[in-house]
């Protein structure tokens, strides 16, 4: 008998498995991908994206428990949020788009708030300045003038809202009249209204200016404490301007337009 011939490699084939055309590889089934959701995103790159650290540390920071998700502590590697979820770091918000700033100067006309049905608002005069989801800090009325910070940064919000440590604004106020003497330094002393005591950071006239027109800082971020001081006074306010935000100015933003702070102008506004 003679020796049995070697088998072809075709016929090693396990019975059962498929093959490709060429009958030397098998044809392995994957499993179907799970489709992404596109409003979903990594906690570790949400992090990360928010500028505060990289994937990896984000990842280390999760697991000891310093990030929370709607109020509750995640620690779990991989866990996925919606951009619309609230995401703290260390107790502070946080969100996942590089931040912007931008400072309007604001035209009579406009509503601060970002609601809409409210006529004209200041929303739609800083439309095409970032696609980020920048909102105001404080309010101006709508017949108000002047400056207005935007800005995503939960951070520099906070600032601005903290009463007793806020950023600084410097109003240029003209009013129906003059205004007496003692009228402003009861202002500057500060005195109740309704039990309420209402205060000013500072106020004085304006030189080369007639004594209708005052400069007042405030740290609120409305301006609602100044029309109640002057009109528990019994002054009118003819125009009420916002000129300078901290070290901010309107220098070089004529009215309705705006522009991005610069990173040195960013720094210097955190260190406030």
């Amino acid at each position: 008998m003679g020796k049995p011939q070697h088998e072809n490699k075709k016929s090693r084939n396990l019975r059962g498995v498929k093959t490709n055309k060429k009958g030397n590889t098998p044809v392995r089934k994957s499993a179907p991908k799970k489709a992404s959701n596109p409003d979903q995103i990594r906690l570790n790159k949400y992090i990360a994206n928010s500028g505060i650290c990289s994937r990896r540390d984000a990842d280390m920071h999760i697991s000891v428990g310093s990030v929370t998700v709607n109020g509750k502590v995640v620690t779990e590697m991989g866990y996925k949020v919606k951009l619309s979820d609230e995401v703290r770091f260390d107790g502070a918000r946080i969100n996942p788009e590089k931040n912007a700033y931008v400072l309007l100067n604001k035209p009579k006309g406009f509503a601060t708030t970002t609601s809409e049905g409210k006529g004209r608002t200041v929303m739609e005069l800083v439309a095409n300045a970032t696609s980020a989801k920048i909102r105001p800090i404080g309010r101006l009325g709508r017949s108000s003038l002047g400056l207005l910070l935007f800005t995503n940064d939960e951070v520099v919000h906070k600032k601005f809202t903290n009463s007793k440590n806020g950023v600084t604004r410097l109003f240029h106020v003209e009013l129906d009249k003059n205004m007496k003497l003692e009228d402003l330094k009861k202002i500057q002393e500060g005195f109740k209204i309704k039990g309420k005591l209402k205060s000013v950071e500072e106020i004085s006239y304006i030189d080369g200016a007639s004594k209708k027109e005052v400069g007042v800082k405030i740290k609120n971020t409305g301006n609602t404490i100044l029309r109640d001081i002057f009109e528990y006074l019994k002054y009118d306010i003819v125009k009420l301007d916002c000129v300078a935000i901290g070290h901010l100015t309107k220098k070089d933003i004529p009215r309705g337009h705006w522009k991005h702070l610069t990173e040195q102008e960013v720094n210097t506004l955190k260190m406030l």
